[in-house]
This record gives structure tokens, sequence and C-alpha cells, in this order.
């Protein structure tokens, strides 16, 4: 039996929907999305997302909850963006996998594990993971510059002034 690889689509839309997710919750936290207690805001400010992940991570001393939480949002905003281009995907995705594992670990910690099945977090980290292992990304900067490379390896001119270069070459 012949296994069909396509898997263009999907892992588009698996970058599109990891990508997304994150840069949607970073938007929420730094209030781009409204103030606290609007419809679809979470949190509405920096102050609630704080006061949230301390419950989270409710077994970590309290000095460090401020700096993780930013280290966690600086690494969705990160790899959200990373992931919504196509750059650095593998390394991105992997990166996005061990965060949200550690996000689900922490949530079942501290609130049991049905907060984070119920949350889909270790889906995201699963898809996260999946998506790393994918032998390429269509449709993603990572293909143009790996395409990019090949031709110019190859000797295949994509600008137009080397084109014509080639193309007035006595040979």
């Amino acid at each position: 039996m012949q296994i069909v690889q396509n898997y263009k689509l999907p892992s588009l839309y698996l970058r599109i929907a990891i990508g997304s997710a994150y840069l949607w919750e970073v938007a929420d936290r730094l209030g781009m999305l409204g103030a606290n207690g609007k419809p679809h805001v979470s949190w509405g400010d920096w102050g609630h997302f704080i006061a949230y992940a301390a419950q989270v991570m409710s077994f970590l001393p309290a000095s460090l909850i401020p700096a993780l939480a930013a280290l966690a949002t600086i690494g969705e905003a990160v790899f959200g963006l990373l992931i919504l281009l196509g750059l650095f995907t593998r390394q991105a995705a992997l990166g996005s996998g061990v965060l949200s594992l550690g996000f689900a670990v922490a949530m079942a910690i501290s609130f049991g594990i049905e907060s984070p099945l119920g949350y889909s977090v270790f889906t995201l980290s699963a898809g996260s993971f999946l998506l790393a292992t994918l032998p390429n990304y269509s449709w993603s900067l990572d293909s143009r510059l790996m395409n990019k490379k090949i031709n110019k390896q190859l000797g295949i001119y994509q600008d137009r002034n080397s084109f014509e270069a080639v193309f007035n070459h006595k040979f």
C-alpha cells in the first residue's frame, strides 16, 4: 500500500494555526485586542496576564514569574512570527513544541490535567513537533530561500540582469 505524501496544504494550515494562535495571545496580553473584560479578550493588559501566569506557575517562587512570563511572551511572539512566515520553520516548530509542552505541564500541575486538555495545549505541542518533522515547507520563506540557494549552486539566475548576462554571453 502506497501512502500519498501530499502535505503541502495541511502544512500551511498547521503553520497558520500555530503562528496565529501565538500572535493572538501575545496581542491579547499586550492590550491590542481591547481592555480586560471586553468580549474575546482574556487578559487585555500585562498586569492581568502576570496574575494568570502566577496561577499557572504557582509551584514556582513568585519572584521568577515576571521574568518567565516575559520570556514566554517573547518566545510566543518569535515562534509565532517565524512559523507564520515559514522562516527557520523546523527550529521554530521545535521551540514551539517545547514551549507549549512546558505550558501544558505547568497548567496540569497547577490546575489539573483537564486544563491543558481542554485548552488543547498538548495538541499545540504535538502539532508543533509534527510540523518540525516535515521534510520541507511549501509556501514559506524557507522554501523560497532554499530554491534560490539551489538555483545559485546550479548556475540558474532568477533576476533579469543576471539572466540577460547569461543569455547574451558568447559561448
